[in-house]
């Protein structure tokens, strides 16, 4: 059985004790944060141990005292009475400096006894950090120093040209490992080239082939290659020196112990910044990795972070670009031609709802202009559905759902399909256009798209493309990258972007005979490196800035994207503050911070509201400088919303101005939203610094349901979760008929029906293949799971990635 959630765990155990004559004692309970898994069998797990007593850095950030000796005394103190209250349990890593606690492995069945030991704090899940990004490997004979185009498209070379190319600084690379053996970046690595906390020594080098564990690597590599190489590519701070710190073991995955414990190397290893592109999918402020990177930020450290792959929606930013300090970062691709697109099947009969999804580059899609190619039925697109066809140098027909667009092209390109054409599952076009698909995907609607693959059933396998060009489109948010805002703070996410489409950095081909290479990845991955490199930039031509004054240059210089869908800019927590450039960030003249804030969440039947916060402006010239100050407001509104600053602020040089703002809002006659606006900050010198801000009535679209996966514990065993940020009042589990090859068929029934769902974050549930609708055990086969759940009139259904069998 499992629990999720402080509050189930509460049910199950009594707290408090009562004796004739004395007055009830009630125990202070930590808060756990996520799952308990095997509550009741006694299966060890690893779980992370906050303590109360704050880390030197927290400590620190609070103006308090703190040694090193007394966070050894209270962790040793709370050992102990994990030793006395848990049986076989196991200390692995400590923390003291980013963090205070440890990781602890630990029987289910007694991490609810954490919850009561005098010193703790909070307990966290040990939650798994992946890497998803796929490669294209580029031909030995292609190799090109023009391939980083998007390091000069942010004006790197421009920065180079200035004499900042980031030399003196270093960058922790916290990932898969780096192969620093490859000849554009063995000029970043000294002797001591960092930590492997998956091997626990110092040669964080990738997983090679061959592991027993799991897949080869090479992720971090080209993570650090976009950074710093200073080869055939050249990084964004091509001078700079790296550490690496492997997290993620074979397979690219590994779990918060590593990740946290590696924040905390790199800050006591004197990095000056460092990046994370990793991540997990729940949108969270208060996990363990977000609280690490926010005292490295504390203590002087840029810490940048990749803000996922999960978008197009609202609220699907994932930890740790959740992180309230770090430097989040989104993803764009370059400017890029489009095309319109003709498909013809072998029956003569042409589609007209027929359209270019995304490709690779314009080459490869022309490629296949005017030919006639074999389509083959390919169903979700999902890796396991390509076992048993063969669709090597041929067309893969997939229906949507199950996985996102890029993976589908992905796994069709692993088995040899020269492109995809990707139909519709519900009524109408696919709304999506995904530059960087890794081979040239078109798409269809509904109608079309079954008609097509009933022509492809009845023995017309044949399709015939063309393509014209269509219109240039500037540079836009990529379709993929991960969108805010955070659950609970209601901060602006990601904080910046930067381009994570098409990027060719550095890889290890695990090739004895030419070991080193290059490959083209796509994905927030690929944008955080930018933006660290760029972070190296800033810190070598301004050494006494803190780590502020960088996030702030950057936030503030940023350009703002317009969405060619609607010829409006992209919403704040679409692009964050917008795609950085680093020459227009060298040369600012002055620095508003913070780079973006949010007002927060204001109830529509509270009436009238204020909140106050506030900002400074840093002149970092050496004369005087004034500033008009004013709030532009996105979106048209009454007069139920007022904004009151200081319309004229001086700021003598070298000296930082605090402003106050402060928001009047009557909500009773305002409709619930999203209300963006820009504080804009003009000098007398010209300078114009837009800081994107916003505030909620209600919540618009508060996601009831943000993930879902599904594990076979046994044969007819299986065990559900679901992340509730809110609770839900309804909360079902839908069953679908389907097929080996994942096709979603009928609708057959619910596996449980629940209302008035208390539980907050993730909440695991048993399932035991039963059919509540009708009473009875699910008839052997396939099916698919969705699970469905709402909160306060909104919805949100999601289908299980797994296919499920019933034996």
């Amino acid at each position: 059985m499992v629990f999720a959630a402080v509050v189930l765990i509460l049910s199950t155990f009594s707290f408090s004790a009562q004796a004739t004559g004395t007055q009830s004692q009630k125990v202070e309970i930590a808060k756990y944060f996520g799952e308990i898994k095997e509550l009741n069998s006694g299966k060890f797990t690893t779980v992370i141990v906050e303590l109360k007593e704050p880390s030197m850095m927290e400590a620190k950030d609070k103006g308090k005292k703190q040694t090193k000796k007394k966070l050894k005394k209270a962790r040793d103190g709370v050992k102990a009475e994990v030793g006395k209250k848990t049986s076989g349990s196991k200390v692995y890593q400590e923390y003291d400096h980013v963090f205070s606690g440890f990781s602890l492995e630990v029987k289910g069945n007694e991490i609810p006894n954490l919850l009561t030991i005098p010193g703790v704090k909070a307990v966290y899940p040990n939650v798994e950090y992946t890497v998803t990004t796929e490669d294209s490997v580029v031909p030995q004979e292609a190799y090109s120093p023009q391939m980083l185009k998007s390091a000069p498209y942010i004006g790197s070379d421009d920065a180079w040209d200035m004499g900042y190319t980031g030399k003196g600084v270093t960058v922790a690379i916290i990932d898969t490992g780096v192969d620093y053996t490859h000849p554009d970046l063995v000029h970043a690595f000294g002797d001591y080239k960092g930590w492997d906390f998956v091997d626990n020594d110092n040669d964080p080098q990738e997983t090679p082939v061959g592991d027993p564990r799991g897949e080869s690597t090479l992720h971090g590599t080209h993570v650090a290659g976009t950074v710093a190489a200073n080869g055939l590519i050249k990084g964004v701070a091509k001078e700079a020196s790296l550490l690496a710190y492997r997290v993620l073991g074979p397979g690219g995955s590994g779990s918060t112990e590593n990740v946290v414990a590696a924040i905390e190397r790199a800050v006591l290893d004197g990095a000056d910044v460092m990046n994370l592109s990793l991540g997990n999918s729940l949108n969270s402020p208060d996990w363990a990795t977000s609280i690490a990177l926010d005292n490295a930020m504390a203590d002087g450290v840029v810490a940048v972070t990749s803000n996922g792959n999960s978008g197009p929606d609202n609220w699907t930013v994932g930890s740790p670009g959740t992180s309230r300090e770090a430097i989040s970062v989104g993803a764009t691709q370059l400017p890029y031609n489009t095309y319109t697109a003709d498909i013809t099947s072998s029956n003569e009969v042409s589609y007209n709802t027929a359209a270019v999804m995304g490709f690779v580059n314009e080459e490869n899609l022309l490629d296949l202009n005017g030919g006639t190619y074999e389509i083959v039925y390919a169903g979700l697109g999902q890796a396991q559905d390509f076992a048993n066809i063969d669709v090597e140098g041929k067309i893969a027909l997939i229906i949507r759902g199950g996985i996102p667009f890029v993976e589908k092209a992905e796994h069709a390109a692993n088995a040899g399909a020269i492109g995809t054409i990707i139909y519709n599952n519900v009524p109408g076009e696919i709304p999506f256009y995904i530059p960087g698909m890794a081979v040239p995907t078109l798409k269809l609607d509904d109608v079309e798209g079954a008609q097509l693959k009933a022509a492809v059933d009845e023995g017309f396998d044949e399709v015939t493309f063309g393509f014209e060009f269509d219109q240039a489109i500037g540079e836009t948010i990529a379709e993929f990258s991960s969108r805010g805002p955070v659950i609970d703070t209601w901060m602006i996410k990601p904080d910046v972007s930067a381009p994570g489409v098409d990027i060719t950095s550095t890889i290890p081909t695990h090739n004895l005979e030419n070991p080193h290479g290059y490959a083209s990845l796509q994905g927030t991955s690929m944008a955080s490196p930018h933006v660290a490199g760029a972070a190296a930039v800033l810190l070598q031509a301004n050494p006494d800035w803190g780590v502020y004054d960088v996030k702030a240059a950057l936030m503030n210089t940023s350009e703002k994207l317009i969405d060619p869908a609607t010829g409006k800019v992209y919403p704040h927590n679409a692009q964050g503050a917008g795609s950085i450039r680093v020459v227009d960030a060298l040369e600012t003249k002055s620095l508003v911070m913070p780079g973006s804030y949010s007002f927060g969440y204001f109830e529509k039947k509270a009436g009238l509201q204020v909140e106050r916060q506030q900002f400074s402006i840093k002149n970092i010239t050496n004369k005087a400088q004034k500033y008009s100050v004013k709030f532009e407001l996105n979106k048209e509104v009454s007069s139920d919303l007022r904004v009151v600053t200081s319309s004229s602020v001086k700021v003598n040089p070298g000296a930082t101005q605090a402003v106050n703002v402060s928001v009047s809002i009557n909500t009773k006659n305002m409709a619930a939203g999203y209300y963006e606006g820009n504080l804009v900050v003009t000098s007398n010198t010209g300078e114009v610094v837009n800081v994107p801000t916003i505030l909620f009535v209600d919540e618009p679209d508060y996601p009831p349901l943000t993930d879902l996966g599904i594990t076979e514990l046994a044969p007819n065993e299986f065990e559900v979760y679901a992340y509730l940020p809110g609770g839900a009042d309804d909360f079902q589990m839908w069953l679908f008929q389907s097929s080996p090859a994942g096709e979603v068929g009928a609708y057959v029934g619910d596996g449980f029906l629940e209302t008035d769902v208390a539980e907050k974050g993730v909440v695991y549930r048993n399932w035991d293949g039963t059919n509540v609708t009708t009473g009875e055990k699910l008839a052997p086969g396939y099916y698919r799971v969705a699970i469905y759940a709402s909160k306060n009139g909104r919805t949100a259904a999601y289908l299980a990635e797994e296919l499920v069998q019933i034996k």
